[in-house]
C-alpha cells in the first residue's frame, strides 16, 4: 500500500470514528434511557445500535418541530426528508456520506445486511406525518411497521450479525419478536405522548381522542405484543440479550404506570431509581419480567 493509498485509509478510519462519536452524541443527548440501555450491549453490537436510533432522531426531528421552529416551509421539510433519505440510500450503497449520521447509519447497514426493504418503509412513515393527523387501525398497524417494527429488525440484523462478514436473514420467530417488541415500544409513546401529540401536532395515532379504540385496549394489545416478545429474547446472542431485557422491562413498567394512570395529565415516567433497578437486574442475566395486565 503507497503513502497515499495509507493515508487515504487512515482518513476514513478518522471519519468512521468521528461519525460514530457523532451518533452517540445524538443518543446520549435525546434518550438517557436508551443510553442506558445501549450500555448493556456488548461492544460487538452497541455502536451498530447507536448508529441506527441516531438517524432515526434525526429524521424524526426534521417533521416533529425543530425543522418548523426553524421557520422552514412544510412542502421544504417535505424535501428535506426526501434528501434525507436519498442520501441514507446512496451512503449504504457507496459507504460514504457527507452527513456524519448518515455516514455511520450506512457502515452499520452495509456490514449487519440493513437495505432498502427496512429503510425505505421507515422514511414512508415519516413522511406520512406531514399528511396524515388521524389515523384508523389499518394505518396506524402501516405506520408502526415503519416507523417502529422496522427499527426493531435493524436491530436485530446488527445482533445476528454485526461481525460476520457476510449477514444472514434472522430466524422466522426473532423477527416476530423484534416487530412486537418495537410495536409495544411505539403504543407506549403514543399512551405518554397523547396530549402533545393532540395539542401541538394536532395527531391522533391511536383512535383514543376519535373513540374509536378505548385506551384499555391499546393497552391490552401493548402488554400482548411484550409478552411475545419477551418469549424470544432468551433466544437472542448472548452479548444481546441484558440490553434488550432492561429495554423490555422499561416499557413493561411504562404500561403498567400509564395503566394505573388512567386520566392522569402528566407524562408517565420511571423514576431514576426504578431505571436503575430495571438495568441491574438485566445486567444479572434475569430474564424479562413478567408482564401482568
Amino acid at each position: 500500500m503507497n503513502d497515499s493509498i495509507a493515508a487515504a485509509h487512515d482518513g476514513l478510519e478518522l471519519y468512521n470514528h468521528v461519525a460514530e462519536s457523532a451518533s452517540a452524541t445524538v443518543i446520549s443527548q435525546y434518550s438517557t434511557s436508551f443510553a442506558l440501555a445501549c450500555r448493556l450491549l456488548g461492544p460487538r453490537a452497541r455502536h451498530h445500535v447507536r448508529n441506527i436510533y441516531a438517524l432515526v432522531r434525526v429524521a424524526d426531528e426534521v417533521v416533529d418541530g425543530p425543522c418548523a421552529a426553524a421557520g422552514v416551509p412544510s412542502d421544504t421539510i417535505r424535501v428535506i426528508l426526501d434528501e434525507l433519505e436519498a442520501d441514507t440510500l446512496r451512503a449504504v450503497e457507496h459507504g460514504f456520506s457527507a452527513n456524519l449520521v448518515v455516514h455511520a447509519f450506512a457502515a452499520t447497514a452495509r456490514e449487519c445486511g440493513i437495505g432498502a426493504n427496512l429503510i425505505t418503509p421507515f422514511f414512508a412513515s415519516m413522511r406520512t406525518d406531514l399528511d396524515v393527523s388521524s389515523h384508523d387501525a389499518a394505518s396506524h398497524d402501516d405506520y408502526v411497521y415503519g416507523s417502529a417494527e422496522v427499527v426493531g429488525l435493524m436491530c436485530l440484523q446488527v445482533f445476528t450479525n454485526a461481525g460476520k462478514s457476510h449477514p444472514s436473514p434472522p430466524a422466522p420467530h426473532l423477527v416476530d419478536g423484534a416487530r412486537r417488541l418495537g410495536a409495544a415500544f411505539q403504543d407506549v409513546n403514543f399512551l405518554r405522548d397523547l396530549e402533545h401529540d393532540s395539542a401541538d401536532l394536532g395527531r391522533d395515532y391511536l383512535g383514543v381522542d376519535a373513540r374509536t379504540v378505548s385506551r384499555t385496549a391499546v393497552l391490552d394489545r401493548i402488554d400482548d405484543d411484550l409478552r411475545a416478545a419477551a418469549a424470544t429474547i432468551p433466544q437472542l446472542p448472548r452479548d444481546c440479550r441484558r440490553a434488550v431485557t432492561a429495554a423490555h422491562d422499561l416499557f413493561a413498567e411504562l404500561s403498567a404506570r400509564l395503566r394505573a394512570n388512567d386520566g392522569a395529565d402528566a407524562r408517565v415516567r420511571v423514576p431514576n431509581p426504578v431505571k436503575a433497578a430495571l438495568a441491574g437486574r438485566a445486567w444479572l442475566g434475569m430474564p424479562p419480567k413478567e408482564v401482568r395486565s
